[in-house]
């Protein structure tokens, strides 16, 4: 008999067999599955809409046929023809699942939004953009002097901005005569370098003294968010910052996959860069709008991503990095249009700047954090950690700069987590679990207030308890440690073995519970023995990532880590630390970038001369390759016990004294636990 068809749905990871014929929402409510709806399932609303993808999936070990859904229905033509689904979309309430499929369900059908935590971090930057502002009087047309329009605005910034020459493109000199005539031959005109030498293009041009302001766009595009700045480019001030999902996560969680899904898809690599391209676009209207600026005035972007993201934000199939050597097409900085990568919601002429990638798997969100963080300068020995669904990290200081990628996978992301879910209102985002009663207290996103806090009941009922993002599964399973509830091996003991009743069976294993919402038709958050092993394998990438940067500069210790992107800022560096996610060193040696990455891409974006600082550097960093140095597993296998399985972790130990404690099988209680120190 074949078993009922398998339903993943994206991002969460969330999956579960169902009977033909089932509602993918009804799917959805069964699993937990973040997908509003306020209609009933009638149709009206539009809230459940969700994107299903077709074709292979070995990441799902699924292959989606084309009829796995039931067909288009009157209900959604109704909805299609009175206000219109983007190509590509079924509402959640009408299609039923009539075989195995991979179901994406978008941002705006996600009743908790995700919080993207990529925000601008505060830092000066000397102001020296690619594209400025001139204002320039032009000579009126002269039937004695029988000269072009653009070789007359060139002769008045020649004359008063001694400015040598310029060039444009076609749809910018279609422009030129009426704004001219307009402004009475005066006109305010922006011009682009692509270098301090290159000659100038022009690429705007508006009557009169413009004032409305002149605006770009640093841009992040991770695995899992695509996060951008708004910046004034006179100023520097980021005006607004915003990002969303990136949609490619329905085609797989993690680079590899997505690469999969080219090399088995024919088109797969072309649908992927639709996908991306279209987010984009709607990123930056979204952001536009925000800001109160009109997306005419956006004309520099600058993009930081890894090899495979970079690959694919340009049309290029990423095949070739999915095997050794893990050729790029090119390794360099990028000066491109916006028609060329068809942002049709920004001005065609507008430049974009891509920062240049450092090797096959280490790109230019790594050089970006490098032109941040600036290790090469360093005295001391800095090992910065970027860490995401692929880890990249920077060791050096000023004698040398090495760089490595670590496939740390989703779960840090709160993907692949049993109650995992992306960071939005109501996600457990900390926790602390006493050592002596093993109970939890903890907060969410949305409220500043402790569990056990008065207010606290009312503070979170706007949003509910609704899961556990990747600080608060890090936290949890660090605590779980520290509380003696879980072995050095990963193993979390029985309610007899531990003596907390919140330790229940799951299976054949166990699972620590958080908070229990059920009574009040909420959800049961755990922490399961699937939690903990896939966080093992995450933070065991991460650090023998570390290791190996460690064993080829020739030593054992750092001076100091800097944590960047998000999880820089929401981890303690307590935990990480505990978790054995990094190396031992003091904990005021431990401290947070913020979104580097996001940093050095608005640096590029508002100096030229950082531009070419960060192509120099990037030629001097040394690239170590973890796929194929066979130190990586040897270091990955000791790294997941927690902390280490052959690293001693004195700076730890002055901390607190880690519960010697085991857990077998027979359900039997070995060693003994100590209380922590502090």
């Amino acid at each position: 008999m074949r078993p009922d068809p398998l339903v993943v749905f994206t991002p969460s990871g969330k999956r579960g067999r169902f009977a033909k014929g089932t509602p993918v929402l009804t799917a959805a409510r069964q699993l937990g599955v973040d997908l509003d709806s306020v209609c009933g399932g009638r149709g009206i609303c539009s809230k459940c809409q969700i994107t299903p993808s077709y074709g292979e999936f070995s990441k799902h070990g699924v292959t989606v046929a084309p009829d796995a859904l039931t067909e288009w229905n009157s209900v959604e033509q109704r909805y299609d023809d009175k206000r219109g689904l983007k190509p590509g979309r079924r509402l959640g309430c009408q299609a039923c699942v009539m075989g195995d499929v991979v179901i994406d369900v978008p941002p705006e059908s996600q009743v908790h939004r995700q919080v993207v935590r990529k925000a601008a971090s505060a830092r000066p930057i000397i102001m020296d953009a690619a594209t400025r502002l001139y204002y320039i009087e032009v000579a009126e047309p002269d039937m004695h002097e029988p000269t072009g329009d653009l070789e007359r605005i060139a002769r008045a910034l020649r004359e008063q901005w001694q400015i040598p020459g310029i060039t444009t493109d076609l749809s910018t000199l279609s422009r030129l005569q009426p704004v001219l005539r307009k402004g009475g031959w005066k006109v305010t005109v922006a011009l682009h370098k692509t270098s301090e030498t290159a000659l100038p293009r022009l690429v705007s041009i508006w009557p009169g003294l413009h004032e409305k302001g002149l605006y770009g766009l640093a841009i992040d595009l991770g695995s899992t968010t695509i996060a951008a700045h708004l910046t004034d480019l006179e100023t520097g001030l980021v005006v607004a910052s915003s990002g969303i999902m990136n949609p490619q996560i329905r085609y797989g969680e993690d680079l590899m996959s997505r690469v999969s899904y080219a090399m088995m898809n024919p088109g797969g690599d072309r649908e992927m860069t639709t996908a991306v391209r279209e987010a984009i676009d709607t990123l930056a209207i979204d952001i536009a709008r925000e800001a109160d600026v009109d997306p005419a005035l956006i004309l520099e972007l600058v993009f930081v991503c890894n090899p495979v993201m970079h690959h694919l934000l340009l049309g290029i199939d990423p095949v070739e990095l999915g095997q050794a050597p893990f050729a790029l097409a090119t390794s360099d900085a990028l000066n491109l249009e916006a028609r060329e990568l068809g942002l049709s919601s920004l001005p065609p002429s507008s430049n974009v700047y891509i920062l240049p990638c450092i090797a096959g798997h280490v790109g230019a969100d790594a050089a970006a954090v490098a032109l941040s963080e600036e290790p090469g300068k360093s005295e001391d020995l800095v090992l910065i950690v970027d860490v995401g669904t692929n880890a990249e990290l920077l060791l050096g200081n000023t004698s040398r700069v090495l760089a490595c990628s670590s496939p740390t996978g989703p779960a840090f992301e709160g993907a692949q987590i049993s109650s995992g879910q992306r960071a939005a209102p109501g996600a457990i985002e900390a926790i602390r679990i006493d050592p002596v009663t093993r109970e939890p207290r903890f907060r969410i996103i949305g409220s500043e207030l402790w569990s056990d806090e008065d207010g606290f009941d009312l503070a979170a009922a706007a949003s509910g308890i609704t899961g556990i993002c990747g600080s608060g599964i890090i936290e949890a399973v660090a605590e779980l440690r520290l509380a003696g509830l879980m072995d050095p091996s990963g193993l979390l003991g029985s309610a007899e073995q531990t003596g907390s009743p919140r330790m229940i069976p799951e299976g054949r294993t166990h699972a620590y519970v958080i908070h229990d919402g059920t009574a009040e038709g909420g959800p049961l958050i755990t922490v399961t023995q699937g939690d903990i092993r896939a966080i093992q394998l995450a933070k065991s990438a991460l650090y023998a990532g570390a290791r190996l940067l460690m064993d080829e500069m020739g030593v054992d210790t750092v001076d100091r880590v800097v944590l960047a992107g998000a999880f820089g800022a929401h981890i303690s560096a307590k935990h990480a630390v505990v978790l054995g996610m990094i190396p031992d060193v003091p904990l005021d040696k431990v401290t947070s970038a913020g979104n580097a990455a996001g940093t050095g891409a608005r640096i590029a974006l508002c100096n030229l001369a950082a531009r070419a600082e960060i192509e120099r550097v990037v030629r001097r960093i040394t690239k170590v390759e973890t796929a194929i140095e066979p130190r990586f597993q040897e270091h990955f296998v000791a790294a997941n016990a927690i902390p280490h399985k052959t690293d001693p972790f004195s700076e730890l130990a002055k901390i607190v004294t880690l519960p010697n404690v085991s857990f077998n099988a027979s359900g039997d209680r070995e060693g003994r636990r100590r209380r922590r120190s502090s």
